[in-house]
């Protein structure tokens, strides 16, 4: 244990003023348990120590075979292991320049012990959410209606919000969110995906009722709808596919529900293309446009990540690329794209790699890292930048 008389003579030998240093000074010596082995370092932004100190929890996810990610209740971080040339001592009772007395007149000496060391820290990255994995749980045991559910389903997977959050590297937010995305519902406290065909069966039962009453599609009523659908099916899934497809508000003290249009017409085009390698565009457009509601419009630009379209072909041909089906690694992602097709054009290959794009990146910047550009027939395209 230093004296501030030994302290003095330090400074002396230093030759350091002591009127120009702060009047406490923190002694550091090794405690008699130092470690390096039972710490880890994170180096956190402010924003991330913030959410810390009032009291949230962030978690670390990642099964064996993945890499570890770091979540908040709304964000994911990709963890990386940093080296550093310099040791980081563990030093909890010691304080920064800041938290000290500096009103002080007389010279006090605090005594802090190193508890451990580290030659690297974690490093954090945001990064996207890891969502693939959701949809291939889901699927494991898709809803097909009350009937045919009882006995088909009993020895399968099904998945709480918590077994979700277990498994999927995501935060909760990013998870409700897909969920929502994937037009997923609870049931008896389980989460789960509809078969294609009976999501459609129920938003069938909602456009038939809709044409019958001579509705409006922007204006709904919801109780209405329930009773007199609910002999069909149960009054939860009506007003699940409502949700799904719909935007509820409240009119004079009643909820009705606005149908978008674009969803709708998606959703249908899906079921069109679910059983065809291939599809005739032409006869495709023309069967689609007959399947959707009287009053609504198809259009192929309501199919973007969802469908793609070959003009090169004769007779041109649609059929079914779903951007939840591609991998969720940039790097895998353009592979796979170019696999599909050997040149792409900037409007096609947007909605397939604009959720791969960072923080203020741009689908240009992207394509521009991972890709290579060339003209054809005055239209600028991109291909591999592998060597074929």
């Amino acid at each position: 244990m230093r004296t501030l008389e030994e302290i003095q003579a330090t400074l002396e030998v230093a030759k350091l003023e002591p009127a120009e240093l702060l009047p406490s000074v923190q002694c550091i010596s090794f405690s008699e348990s130092v470690s390096s082995g039972d710490y880890c370092l994170m180096e956190l932004d402010e924003t991330l120590c913030k959410y810390i100190e009032s009291g949230q929890r962030l978690i670390i996810r990642g099964d064996k075979d993945e890499h570890a990610v770091l979540c908040s209740a709304d964000k994911t971080y990709d963890l990386k292991m940093a080296d550093t040339s310099n040791m980081l001592l563990i030093i909890p009772d010691c304080k920064t320049p800041d938290q000290l007395p500096c009103n002080t007149s007389t010279r006090c000496v605090m005594h802090c012990q190193i508890f451990g060391f580290a030659k690297s820290y974690w490093e954090l990255k945001k990064s996207h959410p890891k969502l693939r994995k959701l949809k291939k749980c889901l699927l494991e045991n898709p809803y097909n209606g009350p009937s045919c559910d009882t006995e088909r389903s009993a020895d399968k997977s099904k998945y709480t919000m918590e077994d979700l959050m277990e498994s999927i590297q995501a935060s909760e937010q990013e998870i409700m969110q897909q969920l929502q995305q994937l037009h997923a519902c609870k049931i008896e406290g389980y989460w789960r995906i509809l078969e294609l065909d009976y999501e459609i069966k129920l938003l069938n039962h909602v456009t038939q009722l809709v044409d019958s009453e001579s509705w409006s599609f922007a204006k709904i009523p919801l109780q209405i709808c329930l009773q007199e659908l609910e002999l069909l099916e149960p009054r939860e899934m009506i007003e699940h596919s409502l949700n799904s497809y719909g935007k509820a508000y409240t009119s004079d003290g009643e909820v009705f529900y606005s149908l978008n249009e674009d969803e709708v017409c998606k959703s249908t085009a899906l079921m069109l293309l679910q059983n065809a390698v291939k599809f005739n565009l032409s006869e495709f457009e023309d069967m689609w446009q007959q399947s959707v509601p009287e009053g609504m419009s198809t259009r192929l630009d309501q199919l973007k990540g969802v469908a793609l379209v070959d003009r090169n072909s004769r007779p041109q041909v649609i059929f079914q690329l779903n951007v939840e089906d591609l991998p969720e690694n940039t790097l895998d992602r353009f592979n796979s794209l170019f696999n599909i097709r050997d040149k792409w054009t900037e409007d096609d290959i947007a909605p397939y790699i604009q959720g791969l794009c960072g923080e203020k990146q741009t689908i240009g910047s992207l394509l521009t890292k991972c890709a290579r550009s060339s003209m054809q027939n005055g239209v600028k395209v991109f291909s591999s930048r592998r060597t074929v």
